[in-house]
């Protein structure tokens, strides 16, 4: 049976505020009785031992289980600076590691103005292998998140193409149903697709390789997702037999408050559930 999480990001103006803690984020996942968190690891204030324990007693208590660990790498950085962008990534599978976290979020590449691209994958591959092998040392998942806006993997084939280079069965994907091209908040314009790219075939090329999908969400004041067609998707995700995790993932602040839009997001995709 599919399982509704919540991704701490949907409360970014709330962190940002100084509003919300972690948790805090953890109450309302619990007041919405949903099943797990997606953590960006931006919500933790150190990594401390004593952080760590209380974050997932925390977790234990509200009977949430935490999806994923969020990290935001880069590996299309310069040559000098991969070094530390894989440290990063090695140093949250460890926390990953310790506190029974399955799986760690990471990103690709960008692409630097004016380089080519196939320069910006020939460094980066190298970097995919070794966090996925240091993943596979720890019994970590690496979760690969598919990404627009100058990102490497903006359409389902760039993310195959990866996963089959990396070839680590501890590198897997996580789906983003709004951040392939084409999407109306991964690249088109007010609410509007990009005609130029079909994203919800990207979505049907790598959803067979996701592991966890994260549902996203922009325009939710009708109760109703307004730029993604979400019968659509769910036609994709059911002709898989997927049993995993939905990530509740709101980016419409710009349109309506967090308080009001991730409750309405909740009730609109259970209604897939059901």
């Amino acid at each position: 049976m599919m399982k509704l999480s919540l991704l701490s990001h949907s409360y970014l103006h709330g962190i940002r505020s100084g509003r919300m803690k972690l948790k805090d984020i953890l109450d309302r996942a619990s007041e919405f009785r949903l099943d797990g968190v997606d953590l960006l690891v931006s919500v933790f204030p150190d990594t401390e031992p004593e952080t760590l324990r209380q974050a997932r007693m925390d977790c234990l208590r509200r009977g949430l289980n935490i999806c994923y660990l969020g990290v935001s790498n880069d590996f299309g950085k310069p040559a000098s600076e991969l070094a530390g962008q894989v440290q990063l990534v090695k140093k949250w599978i460890d926390v990953a590691e310790r506190m029974g976290v399955p799986m760690v979020r990471i990103f690709a590449a960008w692409i630097p103005q004016g380089e080519p691209e196939e320069a910006v994958w020939n460094r980066m591959m190298p970097c995919m292998r070794e966090v996925a092998e240091y993943g596979e040392e720890h019994g970590v998942l690496v979760g690969l998140h598919n990404h627009n806006h100058g990102c490497v993997t903006r359409t389902g084939a760039d993310v195959l193409r990866i996963l089959d280079e990396v070839g680590n069965p501890y590198f897997t994907h996580i789906l983003d149903t709004g951040q392939y091209a084409g999407s109306p908040g991964a690249s088109g314009s007010g609410g509007k697709p990009d005609p130029r790219y079909d994203f919800y075939a990207s979505i049907a090329q790598s959803a067979p390789k996701a592991v966890h999908i994260r549902c996203k969400i922009y325009r939710i004041q009708t109760g109703v997702e307004a730029w993604l067609d979400y019968d659509r998707i769910f036609a994709i995700i059911n002709r898989l037999s997927y049993n995993g995790y939905l990530s509740v993932v709101y980016e419409g602040q710009d349109a309506e408050s967090e308080e009001t839009a991730v409750p309405k997001a909740v009730t609109f995709l259970r209604r897939y559930l059901r």
